[in-house]
């Protein structure tokens, strides 16, 4: 067995306070940055002449506007912290800083923006000086971010904050890390070996460039001779004492030891661990929508854009209804069952795409690229999601949401959940007119195992935001699918 240790290699504790330094050097810069950015934002409406053109002059000193400026950064501070920003785990996954980053400047403009409009404050908030700091909090935060992450990325930083990692068994998941690992090189882990026992079965051989380190029964040993932070145990098939033997091993190296649940292939972000009289259970619950707060907010949300929806939608609903009965004269709406939320069937309503004869012969199907059976006015509609218009309908009363799951045809789907790993996971919440798979393209005649993943993303990082951003990319979005 190899226990050659590097001399130059930071010690384990050494590395958790570089860990430790880096997360309030990431504060501190995120705090130095958006007070520059929100000075900037008062200096560009309050003294600088190119923004006073054209708005009404206010005589403002930074003395009676430093309130705001300090309570402004210190939102930017929590909602940053709310995103698990500083988490030491993400401190390498600067594509998701800036998509948090986007989320909390958007948050933070709408807050001050309802400060402002609904309660009086002294001095009075200016509603441009709210969307210039926005801005601004979002240029300087994404580019101090990226400044940080090439800093991560020099080999001399990264070599005293990496989390030295050991795989004990091997598996999809392992493989997937791995990857994962090898493909940024600012990630926080890095893998020092794997300890296989019988093969590798379930996940494959590990890449050759992962040392194997000996058998089960010699952890501890591997652990006393090798630099290891983190124990990553993906065989869960091991005896109990075996599992309890290497579980006592970290405990005595003072390693972390954490388990690869590969029994749970869905809703991972949602295990969640409760004491049951004394006895941990570890279960898939918790997730953004099984709150109350969360559920019913979306609820409010569908009810205000379903009925805004509508009244907008009734021009298009009259002209493109006319259009459907110039063309051929038939009926302007199209009724088809769809299976809802927890696979209760309902009656979707949308504007007729299709000649009336499109499924005579009694066999539904998925539409397609160029679909012969889509009328000419219905291509145009489809590749606007004007069909879809009448749902909000279905969102008024309660059977769909504004954004979610796209609803099948029971017909089609029935044995999908059979085929399809997870497929039926897709209806714990209830299907929206538009979805995170339908902005990404999956929609019609595309691969329904990867739909299927991108609606459980959602359903696992619900947010509202998220919503948002789904609604306003529909538009741009467009499908073709006739």
């Amino acid at each position: 067995m190899h226990t050659t240790i590097r001399p130059s290699a930071p010690h384990r504790h050494q590395r958790e306070a570089a860990r430790e330094l880096l997360v309030i050097v990431s504060l501190l810069g995120d705090l130095v940055v958006s007070t520059l950015a929100l000075l900037g934002a008062y200096w560009l409406r309050f003294v600088s002449p190119l923004v006073n053109i054209g708005v009404v002059h206010l005589e403002m000193t930074l003395t009676q506007y430093l309130p705001h400026i300090f309570l402004g950064v210190a939102l930017v501070l929590v909602l940053l912290g709310n995103g698990r920003l500083y988490a030491p785990a993400y401190l390498h996954a600067v594509r998701r800083h800036w998509r948090i980053i986007g989320q909390v400047c958007a948050l933070w403009l709408i807050g001050y923006l309802t400060l402002s409009l609904f309660f009086k404050v002294n001095p009075e908030i200016s509603r441009l000086f709210c969307v210039i700091a926005s801005s601004l909090l979002l240029l300087s935060l994404m580019a101090w971010r990226k400044m940080l992450h090439v800093w991560l990325c020099r080999e001399s930083t990264s070599r005293l904050i990496k989390q030295k990692v050991l795989f004990i068994g091997w598996g999809r998941e392992s493989q997937r890390l791995v990857q994962a690992i090898e493909h940024e090189p600012a990630h926080i882990y890095e893998v020092v070996g794997v300890v296989p026992d019988n093969g590798f079965p379930a996940g494959g051989e590990p890449p050759a460039s992962i040392p194997r380190l000996g058998a089960y029964d010699e952890v501890e040993e591997i652990l006393r001779t090798h630099e290891v932070d983190m124990v990553l145990l993906t065989d869960l098939g091991l005896p109990r004492e075996q599992l309890v033997n290497i579980g006592l091993a970290c405990e005595k190296a003072m390693i972390e030891f954490k388990l690869i649940p590969n029994v749970f292939q869905v809703f991972v972000s949602g295990l969640h661990l409760e004491n049951f009289s004394g006895i941990p259970v570890l279960g898939i619950s918790r997730l953004p929508l099984h709150y109350a707060l969360n559920a019913y907010l979306k609820r409010a949300v569908d009810i205000v854009g379903g009925a805004a929806g509508l009244v907008l939608s009734l021009p298009l609903l009259g002209l493109f209804g006319a259009a459907i009965k110039l063309e051929d004269g038939g009926p302007v709406f199209y009724r088809q069952r769809r299976l809802g939320r927890n696979g209760q069937v309902f009656s979707i309503l949308k504007l007729r795409s299709m000649r009336i004869d499109a499924e005579s012969g009694g066999r539904p199907g998925w539409t397609v690229q160029a679909d012969p059976r889509c009328l000419r006015i219905g291509a145009f509609m489809r590749k606007w999601n004007i069909d879809e218009v009448p749902q909000f309908l279905n969102v008024l009363r309660g059977e769909m949401s504004l954004v979610g799951p796209r609803p099948e045809r029971p017909e089609l789907i029935e044995g999908f959940k059979h085929q399809i790993l997870h497929y039926n996971a897709r209806h714990n919440i209830k299907p929206g007119i538009t979805g995170w798979a339908q902005i990404n393209g999956l929609r019609g005649d595309t691969d329904l195992t990867e739909r299927v993943k991108a609606d459980l993303y959602y359903i696992e990082h619900w947010n509202l935001l998220l919503d948002i951003q789904i609604m306003i990319m529909t538009f741009f979005k467009r499908q073709g699918a006739c």
